[in-house]
């Protein structure tokens, strides 16, 4: 904790002002760095002679104006000026100041920073902004729709306005389907290591996973046959770009064995294409393989932000007003304005630009993920993820307890494993998350550091 007090002056104004005035200047003159953790609340007001209160609504103030951001039991924590690689901060979210996060797949970029910036400030001053801020049809706007269109096509996807469904993200999309088609108790056959947002979302519908074995290409055709004969399933959620959580392509034959054993046996394919966009080399999708036993999902979350909470659903026409359905009944509306937002990056070649940044900083960290812990990572541009299996000895949980004991947050398999098949001793790593390569390269060498260590060696005995 710093010793900081402010210097207030003769302003004549509100005290809990001249805090946070001086505050900013402070900060901006560099006298206090980013993750600063400043003084109490009852310590600093000691030292001015003020009460609680007041330093209370300076902190507020502070934080209002994104100076600082307060996390609970721990303090007040200065921001810092959000340029460069230094100091850049993923979207808003504070880590922790003594903790390094490798379990969120998704990554910074300035180009985006500056895009949101621009488009707002454009939005603003439009004269048709109220349009954005009614009650709108639950499929989405038909220009929002077209604009999905067009960029599904450049995907490798045709489809038409008339087979989109705009929703608020692509997990919503999901929701959006899985309610829709099933029903409690039904089966639906997946990976055997998904998608964690896939074995939340079944929990919640009580759905029942059944997990397919994959190998280096993905899904396995013969494995996919024998589970639909087994379980008789109708329906199933596969991950063939950039699968999540191991990071594999699945090439286009495997794609088009996948589809035609759908076909043959009437499953439904969900196809979550939500990475589809960052390869520089695509795959065409499977739905544009099998697109009448094929319902294709994407979304703004990786290749613009996460926090645009936008997605793509494109389905046969036949299912187009029941997949609507629960749209309406939850959201009623995908939010019109992030939609429009989402629309002009599409037609104005901003999210282009987003993901060109996203696929050299990709490689930039995988690079370096592969040096330092001395694996071969990712194979292609634009991922994010790395699937580690653990060396002889090392037990899931024991490697995330340790490296979590080091200030290292990873993700075990169990988090990602789905039945009958058993959980594979590996870890996930998602080289995105810090915001900086240099707070990266401090976590890659603890993972490396527990790695090259004997099982069980620090773990506590209880």
């Amino acid at each position: 904790m710093t010793i900081w007090a402010p210097e207030l002056g003769e302003n004549g104004g509100p005290i809990y002002l001249a805090i946070a005035d001086a505050l900013a200047d402070d900060i901006s003159r560099g006298r206090l760095e980013a993750r600063t953790r400043l003084p109490t609340h009852r310590d600093l007001a000691y030292r001015l002679g003020v009460t609680v209160g007041t330093i209370t609504r300076a902190y507020a103030e502070a934080e209002r104006r994104g100076l600082v951001y307060g996390e609970v039991g721990r303090g007040t924590f200065v921001r810092g000026q959000v340029t460069g690689d230094a100091t850049h901060f993923i979207s808003g979210v504070e880590p922790a100041l003594d903790r390094i996060d490798l379990t969120l797949n998704f990554a910074f970029g300035p180009q985006r920073d500056q895009a949101i910036a621009r488009t707002m400030a454009e939005f603003a001053r439009r004269p048709d902004m109220s349009r954005y801020l009614g009650y709108l049809p639950h499929r989405g706007l038909p220009e929002h729709r077209a604009a999905a269109a067009q960029w599904l096509n450049k995907l490798g996807l045709e489809t038409e306005p008339d087979q989109i469904i705009v929703t608020s993200g692509g997990q919503h999309g999901m929701m959006t389907v899985f309610s829709a088609l099933c029903r409690p108790g039904d089966v639906v056959l997946c990976e055997h290591l998904t998608y964690a947002g896939m074995k939340a979302l079944a929990n919640h519908l009580e759905l029942r996973l059944h997990g397919v074995a994959i190998d280096e290409h993905g899904l396995v055709p013969a494995a996919f046959d024998a589970a639909i004969r087994a379980t008789h399933a109708r329906i199933a959620y596969v991950q063939p770009t950039m699968q999540n959580p191991t990071g594999r392509m699945m090439p286009e034959e495997r794609r088009r064995d996948i589809a035609t054993i759908a076909r043959q046996h009437g499953v439904m394919l969900v196809e979550d294409d939500v990475y589809g966009p960052l390869p520089s080399k695509r795959v065409p999708p499977i739905a544009s393989m099998a697109p009448d036993t094929t319902i294709y999902l994407t979304s703004t979350s990786k290749c613009m932000a996460p926090g645009l909470r936008i997605g793509y659903l494109a389905a046969p026409k036949a299912l187009i007003e029941r997949l609507g359905l629960p749209v309406r009944a939850t959201v009623w509306m995908a939010p019109p304005i992030e939609a429009e937002i989402a629309r002009q990056w599409m037609s104005d070649g901003t999210v282009d630009r987003i993901v060109e940044e996203l696929r050299g900083e990709a490689v930039q960290r995988q690079a370096m993920a592969s040096n330092i812990l001395g694996i071969n990572t990712a194979s292609h541009d634009g991922c994010f993820l790395i699937w580690m299996p653990l060396p002889r000895g090392w037990r899931v949980g024991e490697f995330v307890a340790e490296c979590s004991r080091q200030g290292v947050d990873i993700s075990g398999a169990d988090s990602f494993a789905v039945e009958p098949l058993p959980i594979p001793e590996a870890v996930r790593l998602c080289v995105g998350a810090p915001p900086t390569r240099a707070l990266l390269e401090k976590g890659l060498h603890v993972v490396r550091s527990v790695l090259h260590s004997a099982p069980g060696r620090n773990l506590s005995v209880v």
